[in-house]
Formats: C-alpha cells, sequence, structure tokens
C-alpha cells in the first residue's frame, strides 16, 4: 500500500471515527470470510460499518479524531457507527454467534474507552425505535383506557 493511500485511509478514518457514538474492536483470528460476510451484512442492515484495518493505520486516526488511545495489537476488525448501542448490539451478535473465532477486545464509547462490561451492558439495552415504540405506547395507554371505557358505558346504557 502507497504511503498516499495509507494517508487517505487515516483521513476517512478519522472523519467517520469522529462522529462515531460507539467504536468496537473485537477479534477475529481464524474466521472464515462467510462468517465475516456474515458481520458485515449484520452491521450494512443496521447502518453500521465493520472494517478490518491495519493496528498503526487506526491508532493514528483515533489520536486524530480526538478519541482516547487504544493499544492494537494483533488482529482487528473494527465496528463502528454514529449510535452507542447498534455497534455494540452487532458485535455481542457475532461475538455469540461466532463464539470461537470473534471475540470483543475493547471499545470506544462517546470517544472515551469503554470496559467489556459497559459494552455488554449496551448491547443488551434496547435500540431507540424499541424505546419510541415503548414511550408511544405509555402515552396511548389513558386514551386507550378512556376509549374502552366509554365503549362500556355505552354498551351498558343499550341494554338498559
Amino acid at each position: 500500500m502507497t504511503r498516499t493511500r495509507k494517508e487517505e485511509l487515516v483521513a476517512e478514518m478519522t472523519a467517520e471515527f469522529k462522529s462515531a457514538g460507539a467504536i468496537i474492536v473485537c477479534d477475529y483470528k481464524g474466521m472464515t470470510v462467510e462468517k465475516l460476510e456474515i458481520v458485515r451484512n449484520l452491521a450494512k442492515d443496521e447502518e453500521t460499518k465493520v472494517k478490518v484495518i491495519n493496528n498503526k493505520l487506526a491508532m493514528v486516526a483515533l489520536k486524530n479524531a480526538g478519541c482516547e488511545a487504544l493499544n492494537l495489537t494483533e488482529t482487528n476488525i473494527v465496528v463502528w457507527g454514529d449510535a452507542q448501542v447498534i455497534p455494540c448490539k452487532i458485535a455481542d451478535q457475532a461475538a455469540t454467534q461466532f463464539k470461537d473465532n470473534f471475540v470483543i477486545k475493547s471499545g470506544l464509547i462517546a470517544g472515551e474507552v469503554a470496559s467489556l462490561q459497559t459494552i455488554n451492558a449496551m448491547a443488551k439495552l434496547p435500540s431507540k425505535d424499541v424505546l419510541i415504540g415503548m414511550l408511544l405506547n405509555v402515552w396511548n395507554a389513558p386514551v386507550q383506557n378512556f376509549t374502552i371505557g366509554l365503549s362500556a358505558l355505552a354498551a351498558k346504557k343499550e341494554e338498559a
């Protein structure tokens, strides 16, 4: 890879890491291409990115993005996206599905180093759409109960 291509990659990753809500670093040693494609497709469905990157280039991009430093060694695949929960969910799902070959190593949430417990806890949280649905159900409940009561009252008056 030429120096100019490396500089382009670092610039692209820096721009994307600046706006990332979460950046999860995982080990993928021993995974087949087919399994990696499954992980990429999981991320693609959620508008999240997955990329196997050079450790030195990733560390430079993270530093340029103003994130805390991570010590990247061996083989790494990075999952990142604008939301904080979705990259954690994708990494956790891949780690569950491919237990032997895919391991969450570390991560950054809002530019700060997060523990594995934090990443796993965030993976268990409901997504934004589910939370909005839950909120709408709570807001809708009083109106729904009122209309059920009115229809019961109307039915009772018709019987009488």
